[in-house]
């Protein structure tokens, strides 16, 4: 597990650092929405799309943590992993949204 992260998805696999997270309800609900995103788009082309906006985003803002957070993919799943139920509405591709 990468310094500085407890969760990592790669569908169909979740991977926490440790095993008392998997009751972490907002954290679980964070990384299905992960999962979600990775089905949507063939889970192939995700990481070919986070990866350049990853690359994109390092070069506007010039920092690591500020980049990975502006990541669409990053920005729906923080602004509704304390949502329960955003699985049950969300739409289709809504990561668009958030670009």
């Amino acid at each position: 597990m990468p310094r500085g992260y407890i969760g990592i998805t790669i569908f169909p696999f979740m991977f926490l650092k440790y095993k008392d997270l998997k009751s972490n309800k907002v954290l679980i609900n964070h990384e299905k929405i992960y999962l979600r995103q990775q089905l949507e788009l063939l889970i192939v082309l995700f990481f070919v799309i986070y990866s350049i906006e990853f690359l994109v985003q390092l070069i506007q803002y010039k920092g690591w943590n500020l980049a990975y957070r502006n990541i669409s993919f990053e920005r729906e799943a923080y602004r509704n992993e304390s949502d329960l139920d955003f699985l049950k509405k969300r739409r289709i591709w809504n990561f668009i949204h958030y670009f």
